[in-house]
Protein backbone atom coordinates (compact mmCIF):
# COMPACT_ATOMS: atom_id res chain seq x y z
CA UNK A 1 0.00 0.00 0.00
CA UNK A 2 1.26 3.16 -1.20
CA UNK A 3 2.29 5.39 1.99
CA UNK A 4 0.41 9.31 2.02
CA UNK A 5 1.84 12.48 1.85
CA UNK A 6 0.99 15.49 3.19
CA UNK A 7 1.98 18.66 1.47
CA UNK A 8 4.21 19.41 4.48
CA UNK A 9 5.89 16.70 3.64
CA UNK A 10 6.14 17.65 -0.32
CA UNK A 11 7.58 21.01 0.65
CA UNK A 12 10.77 19.82 2.90
CA UNK A 13 11.56 17.33 0.08
CA UNK A 14 11.51 20.61 -2.16
CA UNK A 15 13.66 22.44 0.33
CA UNK A 16 15.82 19.74 0.84
CA UNK A 17 16.31 19.45 -3.11
CA UNK A 18 16.95 22.83 -3.57
CA UNK A 19 19.01 23.44 -0.49
CA UNK A 20 21.29 20.03 -1.91
CA UNK A 21 21.16 21.92 -5.06
CA UNK A 22 22.72 25.08 -3.99
CA UNK A 23 25.48 23.81 -1.46
CA UNK A 24 26.51 21.65 -5.12
CA UNK A 25 26.58 25.17 -7.24
CA UNK A 26 29.02 26.69 -3.75
CA UNK A 27 31.24 23.83 -4.04
CA UNK A 28 31.48 24.34 -7.82
CA UNK A 29 32.30 27.76 -8.19
CA UNK A 30 35.01 27.49 -4.59
CA UNK A 31 36.73 24.55 -6.66
CA UNK A 32 36.95 26.62 -9.81
CA UNK A 33 38.07 29.45 -8.14
CA UNK A 34 40.85 27.38 -6.68
CA UNK A 35 41.65 25.89 -10.32
CA UNK A 36 41.57 29.81 -11.55
CA UNK A 37 44.39 30.53 -8.64
CA UNK A 38 46.48 27.82 -9.49
CA UNK A 39 46.17 28.46 -12.51
CA UNK A 40 47.46 32.35 -11.92
CA UNK A 41 50.23 31.23 -9.44
CA UNK A 42 51.90 29.23 -12.36
CA UNK A 43 51.92 31.96 -14.86
CA UNK A 44 53.24 34.51 -12.21
CA UNK A 45 55.83 31.75 -11.16
CA UNK A 46 57.02 31.83 -14.88
CA UNK A 47 56.72 35.44 -15.56
CA UNK A 48 58.88 36.12 -12.02
CA UNK A 49 61.85 33.85 -13.59
CA UNK A 50 61.59 35.56 -17.20
CA UNK A 51 62.23 39.11 -15.47
CA UNK A 52 65.86 40.40 -13.91
CA UNK A 53 68.66 42.23 -15.30
CA UNK A 54 68.28 39.79 -18.79
CA UNK A 55 65.09 39.31 -19.96
CA UNK A 56 63.73 35.95 -21.18
CA UNK A 57 60.69 35.07 -23.22
CA UNK A 58 58.24 32.89 -21.09
CA UNK A 59 59.12 30.09 -24.33
CA UNK A 60 62.54 30.50 -23.21
CA UNK A 61 61.92 29.58 -19.35
CA UNK A 62 59.47 26.79 -20.34
CA UNK A 63 61.68 25.53 -22.70
CA UNK A 64 64.96 25.46 -20.17
CA UNK A 65 63.12 24.21 -17.63
CA UNK A 66 61.34 20.99 -19.29
CA UNK A 67 64.70 20.74 -21.29
CA UNK A 68 68.01 22.20 -19.90
CA UNK A 69 70.43 20.84 -22.80
CA UNK A 70 68.47 22.95 -25.48
CA UNK A 71 69.29 26.28 -24.25
CA UNK A 72 73.04 27.96 -23.78
CA UNK A 73 75.25 27.13 -20.52
CA UNK A 74 74.18 30.80 -19.57
CA UNK A 75 70.45 30.70 -19.92
CA UNK A 76 70.65 27.41 -17.67
CA UNK A 77 73.31 28.43 -14.96
CA UNK A 78 70.87 31.69 -14.48
CA UNK A 79 67.67 30.00 -14.80
CA UNK A 80 68.31 27.51 -13.10
CA UNK A 81 71.14 28.25 -10.16
CA UNK A 82 69.37 31.81 -9.31
CA UNK A 83 65.40 32.50 -10.53
CA UNK A 84 64.01 29.23 -10.16
CA UNK A 85 64.88 28.96 -6.60
CA UNK A 86 63.87 33.13 -5.81
CA UNK A 87 60.46 32.06 -7.83
CA UNK A 88 59.88 28.91 -5.72
CA UNK A 89 60.77 30.50 -2.17
CA UNK A 90 58.18 33.28 -3.36
CA UNK A 91 55.31 30.89 -4.17
CA UNK A 92 56.84 28.84 -0.99
CA UNK A 93 57.22 31.87 1.43
CA UNK A 94 54.00 33.56 -0.25
CA UNK A 95 51.65 29.87 0.95
CA UNK A 96 53.05 29.79 4.74
CA UNK A 97 52.59 33.73 5.83
CA UNK A 98 49.31 33.78 4.41
CA UNK A 99 48.42 30.09 5.74
CA UNK A 100 50.28 31.09 9.35
CA UNK A 101 47.89 34.65 8.96
CA UNK A 102 44.89 32.82 7.74
CA UNK A 103 45.02 29.99 11.28
CA UNK A 104 46.38 33.10 13.67
CA UNK A 105 43.32 34.69 12.54
CA UNK A 106 40.95 31.92 13.48
CA UNK A 107 42.77 30.99 16.67
CA UNK A 108 42.50 34.52 18.01
CA UNK A 109 39.09 35.17 16.23
CA UNK A 110 41.00 38.74 15.10
CA UNK A 111 40.55 39.55 11.56
CA UNK A 112 43.62 41.72 12.34
CA UNK A 113 45.61 39.57 13.50
CA UNK A 114 48.56 38.45 11.36
CA UNK A 115 51.69 36.27 11.57
CA UNK A 116 53.84 38.93 13.16
CA UNK A 117 51.47 39.51 16.04
CA UNK A 118 53.00 36.82 18.54
CA UNK A 119 56.43 39.09 18.07
CA UNK A 120 58.00 36.03 15.97
CA UNK A 121 59.50 38.54 13.53
CA UNK A 122 60.74 41.18 16.34
CA UNK A 123 62.54 38.11 18.09
CA UNK A 124 63.89 36.73 14.76
CA UNK A 125 65.13 40.28 13.50
CA UNK A 126 67.20 40.68 17.06
CA UNK A 127 68.69 36.92 16.39
CA UNK A 128 69.68 38.38 12.84
CA UNK A 129 71.05 41.62 14.24
CA UNK A 130 73.15 39.84 17.21
CA UNK A 131 74.49 37.82 14.45
CA UNK A 132 75.39 40.77 11.46
CA UNK A 133 75.80 43.61 14.37
CA UNK A 134 78.33 40.94 17.13
CA UNK A 135 79.04 37.69 15.14
CA UNK A 136 77.05 36.20 17.75
CA UNK A 137 75.10 33.11 17.17
CA UNK A 138 74.90 29.43 18.30
CA UNK A 139 77.57 27.98 16.55
CA UNK A 140 79.11 28.50 13.27
CA UNK A 141 77.24 28.07 9.84
CA UNK A 142 79.19 30.30 7.72
CA UNK A 143 76.47 31.76 5.80
CA UNK A 144 73.86 30.85 7.00
CA UNK A 145 74.78 31.87 10.54
CA UNK A 146 71.79 34.64 10.55
CA UNK A 147 69.02 32.61 8.88
CA UNK A 148 69.82 29.86 11.59
CA UNK A 149 70.05 32.64 14.61
CA UNK A 150 66.87 34.10 13.63
CA UNK A 151 64.78 31.39 13.82
CA UNK A 152 66.05 29.99 16.68
CA UNK A 153 65.16 33.26 18.38
CA UNK A 154 61.75 33.19 16.75
CA UNK A 155 60.85 30.05 18.39
CA UNK A 156 62.14 31.54 21.48
CA UNK A 157 59.02 34.13 21.16
CA UNK A 158 57.04 31.07 20.26
CA UNK A 159 58.21 29.20 23.57
CA UNK A 160 57.89 32.13 25.94
CA UNK A 161 54.33 32.29 25.03
CA UNK A 162 53.73 28.59 24.75
CA UNK A 163 54.66 28.48 28.37
CA UNK A 164 52.37 31.38 29.32
CA UNK A 165 49.26 29.41 27.94
CA UNK A 166 50.32 26.51 29.43
CA UNK A 167 51.26 28.00 33.59
CA UNK A 168 48.41 31.06 33.16
CA UNK A 169 45.52 30.09 30.24
CA UNK A 170 45.24 29.35 26.68
CA UNK A 171 43.46 31.61 25.70
CA UNK A 172 43.23 34.33 22.94
CA UNK A 173 43.83 37.32 25.36
CA UNK A 174 47.16 35.42 26.97
CA UNK A 175 48.72 34.98 23.37
CA UNK A 176 47.77 38.13 22.54
CA UNK A 177 48.98 40.76 24.94
CA UNK A 178 52.07 38.29 25.69
CA UNK A 179 52.83 38.56 21.90
CA UNK A 180 52.48 42.60 21.71
CA UNK A 181 54.69 42.29 24.74
CA UNK A 182 57.47 40.38 23.05
CA UNK A 183 56.65 42.49 19.85
CA UNK A 184 57.80 45.66 21.83
CA UNK A 185 60.69 44.20 23.46
CA UNK A 186 62.57 42.41 20.88
CA UNK A 187 61.94 45.84 18.19
CA UNK A 188 63.47 47.78 21.40
CA UNK A 189 66.53 45.28 21.29
CA UNK A 190 67.25 45.40 17.61
CA UNK A 191 66.89 49.61 18.33
CA UNK A 192 69.80 49.55 20.89
CA UNK A 193 72.12 47.42 18.64
CA UNK A 194 71.56 49.30 15.27
CA UNK A 195 71.91 52.21 17.56
CA UNK A 196 75.18 50.84 19.43
CA UNK A 197 76.71 49.37 15.71
CA UNK A 198 78.62 50.65 12.92
CA UNK A 199 77.10 52.77 10.15
CA UNK A 200 77.55 49.30 8.00
CA UNK A 201 76.51 47.30 10.54
CA UNK A 202 73.01 49.04 10.49
CA UNK A 203 72.77 49.26 7.19
CA UNK A 204 72.78 45.64 7.13
CA UNK A 205 70.39 45.00 9.52
CA UNK A 206 68.31 47.47 8.12
CA UNK A 207 68.32 45.99 5.00
CA UNK A 208 67.85 42.53 6.19
CA UNK A 209 64.48 43.66 7.78
CA UNK A 210 62.86 45.00 4.51
CA UNK A 211 63.18 41.55 3.26
CA UNK A 212 64.49 39.57 0.05
CA UNK A 213 64.37 36.71 -2.05
CA UNK A 214 67.76 37.36 -3.74
CA UNK A 215 69.89 34.77 -1.61
CA UNK A 216 67.24 31.96 -2.37
CA UNK A 217 68.94 28.73 -3.33
CA UNK A 218 67.56 24.86 -3.40
CA UNK A 219 68.60 24.08 0.03
CA UNK A 220 66.52 26.75 1.58
CA UNK A 221 63.62 26.02 -1.19
CA UNK A 222 64.16 22.12 0.63
CA UNK A 223 63.53 23.21 3.89
CA UNK A 224 60.50 25.45 3.31
CA UNK A 225 59.14 22.75 1.25
CA UNK A 226 59.51 20.44 4.29
CA UNK A 227 57.84 22.99 6.94
CA UNK A 228 54.96 23.97 4.80
CA UNK A 229 53.83 20.44 3.69
CA UNK A 230 54.33 18.98 7.48
CA UNK A 231 52.07 22.15 9.07
CA UNK A 232 50.08 21.95 6.10
CA UNK A 233 49.10 18.81 7.01
CA UNK A 234 48.34 19.68 10.58
CA UNK A 235 46.17 22.39 9.83
CA UNK A 236 44.51 20.47 7.08
CA UNK A 237 43.95 17.25 9.95
CA UNK A 238 42.26 20.02 12.10
CA UNK A 239 39.66 22.02 9.54
CA UNK A 240 36.73 21.05 11.15
CA UNK A 241 37.69 22.03 14.58
CA UNK A 242 39.04 25.39 13.32
CA UNK A 243 35.73 26.03 11.56
CA UNK A 244 33.54 25.62 14.75
CA UNK A 245 36.45 28.12 16.36
CA UNK A 246 34.29 30.59 14.08
CA UNK A 247 31.08 29.80 16.39
CA UNK A 248 33.14 30.95 19.57
CA UNK A 249 35.10 28.80 22.29
CA UNK A 250 32.09 27.86 24.39
CA UNK A 251 29.91 26.50 21.31
CA UNK A 252 32.94 24.66 20.19
CA UNK A 253 33.92 23.29 23.46
CA UNK A 254 30.54 21.60 23.75
CA UNK A 255 31.00 20.04 19.92
CA UNK A 256 33.52 18.13 21.72
CA UNK A 257 36.65 20.41 20.66
CA UNK A 258 39.78 21.02 22.96
CA UNK A 259 40.43 24.59 22.46
CA UNK A 260 42.92 24.80 24.21
CA UNK A 261 44.74 22.01 23.18
CA UNK A 262 43.60 22.89 19.36
CA UNK A 263 45.65 26.78 20.70
CA UNK A 264 48.24 25.29 21.30
CA UNK A 265 48.28 22.68 18.15
CA UNK A 266 48.48 25.95 15.99
CA UNK A 267 50.53 28.18 17.60
CA UNK A 268 53.07 25.68 16.95
CA UNK A 269 52.43 25.09 13.26
CA UNK A 270 51.85 29.05 12.86
CA UNK A 271 55.27 29.50 14.84
CA UNK A 272 57.48 27.27 12.72
CA UNK A 273 56.04 28.65 9.35
CA UNK A 274 56.80 32.45 10.28
CA UNK A 275 60.09 31.55 11.64
CA UNK A 276 61.35 29.50 8.57
CA UNK A 277 59.91 31.69 6.46
CA UNK A 278 61.64 34.90 8.31
CA UNK A 279 64.76 33.65 8.79
CA UNK A 280 65.96 32.88 5.29
CA UNK A 281 63.62 36.13 3.43
CA UNK A 282 63.98 38.61 6.29
CA UNK A 283 60.27 40.53 7.77
CA UNK A 284 57.98 40.40 4.42
CA UNK A 285 54.98 42.75 5.93
CA UNK A 286 51.31 42.06 4.78
CA UNK A 287 51.31 38.79 3.09
CA UNK A 288 49.86 37.05 6.06
CA UNK A 289 46.73 39.81 6.52
CA UNK A 290 45.68 40.43 3.03
CA UNK A 291 46.22 36.95 1.82
CA UNK A 292 43.27 35.62 4.49
CA UNK A 293 41.45 38.43 3.95
CA UNK A 294 41.02 37.56 -0.26
CA UNK A 295 40.18 34.36 0.90
CA UNK A 296 37.20 34.85 2.93
CA UNK A 297 36.06 37.08 0.17
CA UNK A 298 35.95 34.52 -2.06
CA UNK A 299 35.07 31.42 -0.16
CA UNK A 300 34.37 32.34 3.19
CA UNK A 301 35.13 30.61 6.61
CA UNK A 302 34.99 26.81 5.95
CA UNK A 303 38.41 25.72 6.79
CA UNK A 304 38.43 22.78 3.92
CA UNK A 305 38.79 26.43 0.81
CA UNK A 306 39.45 28.91 3.58
CA UNK A 307 42.99 27.59 3.96
CA UNK A 308 44.57 26.73 0.51
CA UNK A 309 42.40 29.69 -1.11
CA UNK A 310 44.68 31.89 1.81
CA UNK A 311 47.91 29.86 0.47
CA UNK A 312 47.01 30.47 -3.16
CA UNK A 313 46.62 34.17 -2.49
CA UNK A 314 49.89 34.56 -0.15
CA UNK A 315 51.66 32.94 -2.66
CA UNK A 316 50.31 35.08 -5.79
CA UNK A 317 50.57 38.25 -4.02
CA UNK A 318 54.27 37.57 -3.00
CA UNK A 319 55.11 36.55 -6.09
CA UNK A 320 53.23 39.55 -8.02
CA UNK A 321 55.40 42.02 -5.63
CA UNK A 322 58.48 40.41 -7.03
CA UNK A 323 57.57 40.80 -10.43
CA UNK A 324 56.70 43.94 -9.49
CA UNK A 325 60.17 45.14 -7.82
CA UNK A 326 62.28 43.66 -10.70
CA UNK A 327 60.25 45.97 -13.07
CA UNK A 328 60.00 49.10 -11.41
CA UNK A 329 64.14 49.34 -12.13
CA UNK A 330 65.61 46.78 -13.26
CA UNK A 331 69.34 48.34 -12.43
CA UNK A 332 68.59 47.69 -8.85
CA UNK A 333 65.70 45.36 -7.51
CA UNK A 334 63.68 47.08 -5.15
CA UNK A 335 63.63 44.55 -1.33
CA UNK A 336 60.43 42.59 -1.73
CA UNK A 337 59.48 43.68 1.82
CA UNK A 338 59.03 47.53 0.72
CA UNK A 339 57.06 46.32 -2.60
CA UNK A 340 54.30 44.09 -0.14
CA UNK A 341 53.88 47.06 2.20
CA UNK A 342 53.32 49.51 -1.31
CA UNK A 343 50.97 47.40 -2.75
CA UNK A 344 49.37 45.84 0.86
CA UNK A 345 48.56 49.19 2.21
CA UNK A 346 46.03 50.07 -0.95
CA UNK A 347 44.87 46.61 -1.29
CA UNK A 348 43.93 46.58 2.02
CA UNK A 349 42.36 49.84 2.57
CA UNK A 350 40.29 48.89 -0.92
CA UNK A 351 39.33 45.65 0.74
CA UNK A 352 37.84 47.32 4.07
CA UNK A 353 36.06 50.11 1.55
CA UNK A 354 34.26 47.33 -0.41
CA UNK A 355 33.51 45.62 2.80
CA UNK A 356 31.74 48.81 4.25
CA UNK A 357 30.00 49.10 0.85
CA UNK A 358 28.64 45.81 1.02
CA UNK A 359 27.48 45.78 4.31
CA UNK A 360 25.64 49.18 4.10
Amino acid sequence: MKALTTPDDESNKANKTAGSKIYGEIIKRRKLILTVMIVCAVLGFFINISLGPMKYTLWEVIRTIIRPDSSPLVMRLIIWDYRMPEAIMALLVGAALAMAGAEMQTILDNPLAEPYTLGISASAAFGAALAIVLGIGVGSFGSYTTAINAFLFALLSCTIIYLMMKFKSADKYTMILTGVALLFLFQALVSVLQVTSSKEGAMAVMFWMFGSLGNSNWLMVAIVSVVCLLVGMLFFKNTWKLTSLKLGDSKASSLGVDVARLRKKMLLGISLLTAVAVCFTGVIGFVGLVGPHIARMLVGEDQRYFLPVSALSGALFLTVAAIISKSVSLASVLPIGIVTSLIGVPFFLFMILGKKKVMA
